[in-house]
């Protein structure tokens, strides 16, 4: 079995894992306390509680999800990547069918734990499947096409989105499980800015006597070019170079173990970087 195909078999089983994590998560904690993720989830539990409350009618969850999915799903196809979109398909058909058909099991009725557990088994299904290509479906689709083509800070939008639906769930259902929402989306969203970091940058300042061993390293490891500035160290007065680069937070580790080899006596200082403007290498998506 060759390389690529043993990826594929390791994506596929991981994306299987992650569905059905998913799915429990949904069955056991999710619907026992009433809560509305955000995304196509939130918004397809809301259409089966709202179809329920009005019309007694009792929507399949599959149903509901992959019809909200379709334009998502399109948008995937048509901007973002073939395989990645493929991949995502998968976790989104089995995430559905497997919450209908997976029975739902009561862990605990304290809708606090409820939010903060249920929010952390969220926030690490969706980052496991980011980490190996692919998405749990709905605006994750949207967050990566507002943040790869346009260069938009998507966190707003998506966010306007979560308002929406917890809004109307108010609304429609009572204010406590909207704002016991709000600890399930927030714990949900930590758990993946720790875990997922391509779209988080970091900027390294590295002093050295080795500028362009340096900047052949960054550029090797991490497609990023550099900038090489003039300095003049304070104690000894002697002339010293600044390297001046900004990297992906997924990529910084491997760079600065590039830059080490490059240069032991170098002494780097790495800073996240809170806003970017101008163009950023980001690898394509397949």
């Amino acid at each position: 079995m060759n390389a690529k195909i043993k990826k594929d078999v390791k994506t596929i089983f991981t994306i299987c894992f992650a569905a059905l994590l998913m799915a429990i998560n949904i069955k056991s904690f999710v619907r026992t306390g009433g809560l509305y993720p955000g995304g196509a989830t939130g918004l397809t539990i809301l259409i089966q509680r709202v179809a329920w409350m009005l019309f007694r009618v009792e929507l399949p969850y599959t149903i509901v999800n992959l019809l909200l999915n379709a334009v998502p799903i399109y948008i995937g196809f048509r901007f973002i990547g073939k395989k990645f979109t493929m991949y995502s398909c998968l976790m989104i058909f089995l995430t559905s069918v497997l919450t209908d058909l997976v029975p739902g099991y009561t862990i605990t009725y304290d809708t606090l734990l409820i939010s903060i557990f249920g929010g952390i088994i969220n926030g690490l299904v969706i980052s496991t499947c980011l980490l190996v290509n692919a998405t749990t479906g709905g605006t994750d689709f949207i967050a990566i096409y507002l943040s790869e083509k346009k260069g938009v800070d998507s966190f707003h939008i998506i966010l306007a989105f979560n308002v929406l639906i917890l809004a109307a769930a108010g609304l429609l259902f009572g204010w406590d499980k909207a704002l016991y929402s709000i600890i399930f989306q927030y714990a949900s969203t930590q758990v993946l800015h720790t875990l997922y970091k391509k779209y988080q940058q970091q900027t390294l300042f590295v002093v050295t006597n080795k500028p362009q061993e340096i900047s052949d390293a960054i550029a090797k490891e991490s497609n990023h070019g550099a900038t090489i500035l003039e300095g003049e160290g304070s104690y000894g007065h002697c002339e010293r170079q600044v390297v001046y680069s900004v990297v992906s937070s997924a990529e910084a580790k491997r760079v600065i173990h590039a830059v080490k080899e490059a240069d032991p006596k170098a002494f780097i200082n790495a800073i996240r970087t809170e806003q970017l403007s101008g163009r950023f290498y980001q690898k394509p998506t397949e």
